[in-house]
């Protein structure tokens, strides 16, 4: 596969973070001649990682650590670690919603009406 210097979708504007998207890129690219090739990444654990860059975000703020967090969610993507790891598509029915910042829970119909 070619490398890619952009990601060739069609997305609504400002649903996506080009920013954040690029800054994962990167920092594939650099772990790449840094770490060698994600398919090389054997014994590598995935979440364990993520979790760990989760709690620094939660602990420091940095949000560089977000990119981290969406890298390594998208290596065990790439190279799953769970013994029952599978994709099938979910509709809004298995959607488990979504928090709100007083703490509330919102459904999808909710989300609509979300004022933070």
């Amino acid at each position: 596969m070619p490398a890619l210097d952009v990601i060739p979708v069609k997305i609504i504007p400002g649903e996506v973070s080009y920013e954040f998207l690029q800054g994962m890129a990167d920092r594939m690219s650099v772990s790449f001649y840094k770490y060698g090739a994600v398919k090389d990444s054997n014994g590598l654990d995935p979440i364990k990682n993520l979790e760990e860059r989760l709690r620094l975000y939660k602990e420091t703020g940095n949000t560089e650590w977000l990119m981290d967090v969406g890298n390594f969610a998208m290596i065990e993507f790439m190279k799953p670690q769970h013994k029952d790891a599978h994709y099938r598509p979910t509709d809004s029915k298995e959607s488990p919603g979504r928090w709100d910042t007083k703490g509330k829970w919102q459904g999808s119909k909710q989300n609509l009406d979300v004022n933070v």
